[in-house]
């Protein structure tokens, strides 16, 4: 699972000693949902990391925290690159109720959105499903990515095939998100080709101008995470919903949506609770979609 758990402070000649990253979370956080972060120099997969820790009993609130990913991955397992130390790579456990458990994605969206802007000072809006993109002079890139997995519930077994969860039943969701803080410049020697190629779609709070510490970042998430979380598990996803609309980059837009065996295109007019996009399609019909490759389309 993890390898290279930076745990032990250094204590330079004559000096006190240095809190790792780990610990240094895990003061900030101590008393909430959020204090037990395990902060680790490599992995393959936060998320497949929380999984486990899921599956063996871990409690909600549980965090994984990793300088490197070798098997991060996004939506459609696509790989996630990141340089190392370079980007802030984090995956949470929780465990809601199902009745809300398709908004806890827009809950963990919305609240990195928030740290961003709290800690950076940048301005990052919702891309539907799981992005965070910023505009830049260059256009739109993205900052920020997010999946959310959910594990299968209580009582079921996939080889006896899916059952739906009653409405108070628990799941174990996992929502990782990695964000991109600071990265070479392209140009710069020594850049992975793979990152260089990012650079046409993807940005970083550092391009932007933007000095940010990991731990202050993941801090000010967990934070607003812990509110926007238990705001929704108690009172539902209305409010979080209308946030969310707010603060959507996809929402009023002119979009086409790649589902794989054909397209939409349309214009997107609003997001259900579940956490789905309904188009109004050039057709005249309306769809509510599920999943999808958003692409953002110049107004006619």
């Amino acid at each position: 699972m993890f390898t290279g758990m930076p745990e032990g402070g250094a204590r330079p000649a004559g000096g006190p000693v240095q809190l790792s990253a780990g610990e240094r979370a895990r003061s900030a956080l101590a008393g909430s949902r959020f204090a037990d972060v395990r902060w680790t120099a490599s992995t393959g997969s936060t998320n497949a990391d929380a999984m486990d820790l899921a599956r063996d009993g871990a409690r909600e609130g549980t965090v994984v925290v990793a300088d490197h990913q070798t098997a991060g991955r996004g939506r459609r397992s696509r790989t996630w690159v990141a340089p190392p130390g370079g980007s802030l790579l984090v995956s949470v456990l929780l465990r809601p109720p199902a009745r809300v458990a398709g908004a806890v994605g827009f809950a963990a969206g919305l609240a990195m959105a928030e740290a961003v802007e709290e800690v950076a000072g940048v301005v990052a809006r919702l891309k539907w499903p799981n992005d965070l993109v910023v505009d830049t002079p260059d256009g739109e890139r993205k900052l920020s990515g997010l999946l959310a997995e959910a594990d299968w519930p209580a009582g079921s077994h996939a080889a006896a095939g899916y059952r739906v969860p009653r409405p108070d039943e628990r799941l174990a969701v996992v929502v990782g998100i990695g964000v991109n803080v600071d990265w070479p410049r392209p140009g710069a020697d020594g850049v992975d080709p793979e990152l260089e190629a990012l650079a046409d779609t993807a940005t970083a709070l550092s391009w932007l101008g933007a000095a940010v510490d990991r731990v202050d970042l993941l801090v000010a998430y967990l934070r607003r995470l812990e509110r926007r979380y238990g705001a929704l598990v108690a009172e539902g996803p209305a409010d979080l919903l209308d946030d969310w609309r707010a603060r959507s980059a996809t929402l009023g837009r002119r979009v086409r949506v790649d589902l794989g065996a054909d397209d939409v295109e349309g214009t997107a007019a609003d997001v259900t609770a579940e956490g789905h996009l309904v188009v109004d399609t050039l057709e005249g019909g309306r769809r509510t979609l599920a999943v999808g490759d958003v692409v953002h389309l110049r107004p006619l």
